[in-house]
């Protein structure tokens, strides 16, 4: 007989597949709203006049906030109720759409997308959870949540198309107002077909233990970007990571004595659990790094239009797509670990492919993509597979807020890393043109120097954009690098921890 989640409201039959439905359309806009800035990036900073700093915090924060919150969110959902989260995280969202939207300035937009953050932390333990307790049958339940990695990673991988199309038509503000009627049309059909799951008041929300971590992290991440800069500041780089570090440690030690921890790290001993976690930071961290600068490229040096960025890259968005399901399907036959270990060598050898190609055609290039969306979607479902199936039921908060920290930490990873490396290779890399005032600003960004070269007599204009973009490819092929090293090293240790469960 098939066993029934205990924690579990009973479903129609028809009724779950709705349920998925639901959920997967909010997390296609948690997901999207990650990456859809990435093709507004250079009209968003011609605008408002956006440092290269201001910049990746724009990006980086909503990725940092929704990692540090996560964890309590989860262990919140357990408590009150993950369709009443999911709700109110959906209203939460779609007020900072709004606000977004209509930014004045960086600061604003930053305030913004924490808010995002925010609603978007506590909708994704829930779409899980969610789909852990309306799925009973275990086959059923990989093919939904092969769905849900396929709109995680697809939907990161789509929003810098999403955010093509509306920028060829409408102002930047536009990628967050498309938000809104998304909301109000998701939030009637939760109330209405969304089961309510018993709520479990036994366990205590740490909002302290949440506050901690996003500190740490977003120490960590300021110490990184430090880094990157033209002229860093290694003492505020150093007080910043130590500082960083020190609350994060502060919160492992405090999560061991609590008798309800938001993270048991003793779960990690599991090989199969700590496999999977890494595959899904990495991959992320992979995936969104590269595309923040992918984009950026396109537009700046290659000189193609939002539009014309956003269809360059739909092969590894689709790709990824149709990879998720296929995967979930194939969860149940093949072990765990072997296709998280295939996924990310298929990974590893679509990124390499496109650091080799990507000044050549656009053949070579359009299949690297796709055999790098292809490897990114198996990987992300066979990574929440395991971790989802690792988890008993009165946990299935904690698991899935797990499996979503490695997703959007490895994203804010991706992001500081790839950003920084790109930030600083460039500006030691860029040789400014003798007589050209403002060499400081021009190795900010490729946009600062694009925005001076305007400004000066064409021929030393000219000289300046030519090396600006030489320089930025230079920072580009280290990103690549650095993200095949991530994904191939991601494969060995995977495949060394599946090596250590057999012997």
């Amino acid at each position: 007989m098939q066993r029934t989640e205990p924690n579990a409201v009973a479903t129609a039959a028809p009724g779950r597949w709705l349920v998925l439905a639901i959920v997967s359309s909010a997390l296609l806009l948690i997901v999207v709203d990650m990456t859809v800035l990435y093709t507004a990036l250079p009209r968003l900073t011609h605008e408002l006049n956006v440092t290269a700093s201001a910049k990746l915090w724009i990006v980086n924060i909503y990725a940092l906030v929704v990692s540090g919150l996560l964890l309590g969110m989860g262990t919140l959902g357990d408590r009150l109720g993950h369709k009443r989260l999911f709700m109110a995280g959906l209203a939460v969202f779609g007020v900072a759409s709004l606000a977004a939207a209509y930014s004045p300035g960086a600061a604003a937009l930053i305030a913004a997308r924490t808010l995002l953050a925010v609603g978007a932390a506590m909708m994704m333990p829930a779409t899980l959870s969610i789909l852990r307790l309306t799925f009973a049958d275990e086959r059923e339940r990989a093919v939904a949540i092969g769905v849900w990695a396929s709109v995680a990673s697809g939907g990161a991988a789509v929003g810098p198309v999403v955010g093509g199309v509306l920028l060829e038509h409408f102002w930047w503000g536009s990628v967050f107002l498309i938000n809104v009627p998304i909301v109000l049309t998701a939030l009637p059909l939760a109330w209405r077909f969304i089961p309510a799951s018993r709520p479990d008041a036994s366990r205590p929300w740490d909002l302290i233990g949440s506050l901690q971590v996003m500190a740490g992290l977003i120490l960590c991440a300021y110490a990184l970007k430090e880094l990157g800069k033209p002229a860093p500041s290694w003492l505020h780089a150093g007080l910043a990571c130590a500082a960083g570090a020190s609350m994060l440690a502060v919160f492992a030690r405090r999560q061991r004595g609590r008798p309800y921890p938001l993270i048991d790290f003793a779960i990690f001993r599991n090989r199969a659990f700590s496999s999977a976690v890494a595959s899904a930071l990495f991959a992320a961290a992979a995936l969104l790094g590269m595309e923040l600068v992918f984009s950026q490229r396109l537009q700046l040096v290659m000189g193609k239009s939002p539009l014309e960025a956003a269809l360059f890259i739909l092969p590894l968005s689709l790709a990824a797509f149709v990879a998720g399901p296929l995967a979930g399907w194939l969860l149940g036959r093949v072990e765990s670990a072997r296709m998280l270990f295939l996924s990310l060598l298929v990974s590893g050898i679509g990124m390499a492919g496109y650091l080799l190609s990507y000044d050549a055609t656009v053949l070579p290039q359009m299949a690297s993509l796709c055999v790098l969306g292809v490897g990114i979607g198996a990987t992300m479902t066979a990574a929440s597979s395991t971790i989802m199936q690792s988890a008993t039921p009165e946990r299935a908060g904690m698991a899935a807020s797990i499996e979503e920290v490695s997703y959007e930490l490895g994203g804010a990873l991706g992001v500081t890393l790839m950003g920084s490396i790109l930030s600083g290779v460039y500006a030691r890399s860029l040789a400014v043109p003798d007589g050209l005032s403002g060499s400081a600003a021009a190795r900010d960004s490729l946009d600062q120097a694009l925005l001076i070269a305007n400004d000066v007599p064409a021929d030393l204009g000219a000289a300046l954009a030519r090396l600006a973009r030489t320089a930025f490819d230079a920072g580009y092929a280290a990103v690549l690098a650095t993200a095949t090293a991530l994904l191939l090293a991601t494969a060995a240790f995977v495949l060394f921890n599946r090596w250590r469960m057999r012997t």
